[in-house]
This record gives C-alpha cells, structure tokens and sequence, in this order.
C-alpha cells in the first residue's frame, strides 16, 4: 500500500450533507468516480486527495469552510482513529494515540510536544506535498472542536499557527478563542489544565476494542512501504528535534542498524542517501514556501552549524541557499 495516499472513509458523505453539500457535485468538481462513497474505505492518491478538497471549497464557496466542518463534527463522522482519539481519558492521550495512527489517514505526522506548562500537537507534512490551507486549517479546528466534545467545556487553544492563515482571521478567532497566526509549521497549542482535563467520553473497554484493529491496519500499511519510505517517515519528525543519526531512526522503526542497513541496501541505497534527498527536498520547501531564516532551516534539518547546511546545499543543488530563494522571488 502507497504511503503516498490518504484514506477516505464512507462517513464522509455524512459530513457533505451535514454541511448541506451535494456528495455528487463535490465528487464531479473534483474528477472523482460518482460512486466512491459507496465503496469500502478506499485510498486516493495525495492529488486526488486534495482535489476533493479544492472541489469542496468551490462547491460551498465558504472562507469559513474549516469552521462549518468543526461545527459539523461529530462522532459519527470520526473514522476509527479519530473515534479512538474519543475514547481518550484527556486531550493529551488523545494526541499520542492519533499521533501513532496518523499515517492511516494519510501521509502526515503529527508530534507532541510537551513542557510544564503545555501541549502542543504539531503536523508536518512531506516536503513534496502542499496540501489546500483549508485542509491544514481544518486539522487544527479538530482538535479544539475534540477537546470541546469530549469535555463539555470551552477549551481555547493558547495558541494556533498555520504557514498560510486564512485571509479573514476575526471569524476563528471568535470561534477558536485565539488568533490563527502566521507560523513555519501547522500547530496548536494548549494549556497543561486543558489537556489533561478528563474526557466525559472516555472509554476503556471501547479502546481495548479499537486499538487491535488499529496496530493490524498500521502494520499492512508499513509492510507495503519501502525501507527508504520508512526511513523517510521517520527523519521527518525527527530531523526538526535535530536527530539524524541512523541509531535513533532504527530505534524508531524496531530494527538493528545492521538490519537496515541490509534493507536499505537491497533496495539500492544508503540511510546517507535517503537522509540527502530528505534533507535537500525540505531545504527547498523551506527556501521557497516558509519564510524561514537560513539558520532557522539548518536546524530543522538537524544541522547543528549553519555553516554545514550552506556546504550540503551547495553540493546538492549547485547554488546557495540564498540563491535558491531568489528564483521564486
């Protein structure tokens, strides 16, 4: 199974007509067969993907789309590892486990940090992919709109940030409670009371039940990703905490380094290979999308001297990186 591709559950035609949308009209806006929806749970290529995303945005003509679908939600819409993320004993909880089950839904990760005094739930999506503002933003208003379901009570984000914020901010800041902000990564963040404040929804034995379904669905996945895909996945979370030793990144995957070495070698290529292209294919997203500093970018990509990252660009591409920025300039 591609790692490349996002699941569509039958629950979301629900949401389309919540929404007071035409199934038939967004599937046809978007080059989709008419009958997906009636389907079993299908995958659909990240074009695709965000193609019936842009035709939702056409077909309802809402800037404010991400808030009609946070107001729509409800459990009957959550596909099994948002339901599971319900049955939570708090938001924290919640966070880890879609954090582990993320990649069911599609190619993003999601990292919880956490400090003394807050959580904070940040998405990082592959380099190569630049999903629709409204799908990012609409992944943020999930989990305010989660934690607000599941506790009974007006949880505000103590801070929300987005690459490319919506052009009227006044609405969801009204809704969410704080202003949407102009950030290098898609994040929400929420206070330690707040997240840890108990789930009405909890439930164990719901969980229990969930979660066993939930590892065999993750592990068909993985077995049909490549070693380099696996690598790949992992270096994306971790290169922004600055690792990128081989050690941690088999640690992550349950491998020896020997083994993955093997893996990857009989694939054709090295963990410093796929470590390059990874590194090189967010240097550019970097450069060219997020507005970061040069220092700021190196490291993300786990350099510890600036320095070292303008030799790697320069090897990789032939230019500096300011050089890079000014072709889209």
């Amino acid at each position: 199974m591609a790692v490349d591709t996002f699941a569509v559950e039958p629950a979301v035609q629900a949401l389309l007509v919540d929404l007071g949308v035409t199934p038939a009209h967004v599937l046809r806006r978007a080059g989709l067969p008419q009958d997906l929806f009636s389907r079993a749970p299908v995958r659909l290529s990240a074009d695709r993907y965000f193609a019936l995303w842009r035709a939702l945005e056409e077909e309802t003509g809402d800037p404010e789309l991400p808030l009609a679908i946070g107001r729509a939600l409800s459990p009957e819409v959550f596909d099994p590892p948002l339901f599971a993320a319900l049955c939570s004993p708090d938001l924290r909880t919640a966070a880890h486990r879609v954090a582990a089950y993320k990649k069911l839904i599609g190619p993003i990760s999601l990292r919880v940090d956490e400090t003394a005094d807050r959580v904070r739930l940040v998405y990082r999506w592959p380099a190569a992919l630049e999903p629709p503002p409204l799908l990012v933003v609409t992944e943020l208003v999930f989990w305010v709109v989660l934690a607000r379901t599941a506790t009974r009570a007006s949880v505000r984000p103590l801070r929300v940030t987005t690459p490319e914020p919506p052009q009227d901010t006044g609405p969801y800041r009204d809704f969410l409670g704080a202003a949407v902000e102009r950030g290098p990564l898609p994040a929400v963040t929420f206070s330690v009371s707040d997240a840890q404040r108990p789930f009405l929804t909890a439930d164990q034995r719901m969980w229990d039940f969930f979660q066993p379904e939930l590892r065999r669905r993750l592990s068909e996945l993985e077995a049909g990703a490549s070693a380099a895909d696996r690598v790949r996945a992992a270096l994306l979370e971790q290169l922004p905490a600055g690792s990128a030793a081989m050690e941690t990144v088999a640690r992550t995957l349950a491998v020896s380094t020997r083994t993955l070495q093997r893996r990857l070698r009989s694939e054709g290529t090295t963990f410093q290979a796929v470590l390059n292209d990874t590194r090189e294919a967010l240097a550019r997203h970097y450069l060219t999308h997020s507005g970061l500093t040069v220092r700021e970018i190196s490291f993300l990509l786990g350099y510890e001297d600036p320095n070292s990252f303008y030799r790697a660009f320069h090897a990789w591409t032939g230019r500096t990186p300011a050089q890079a920025t000014a072709e889209v300039t």
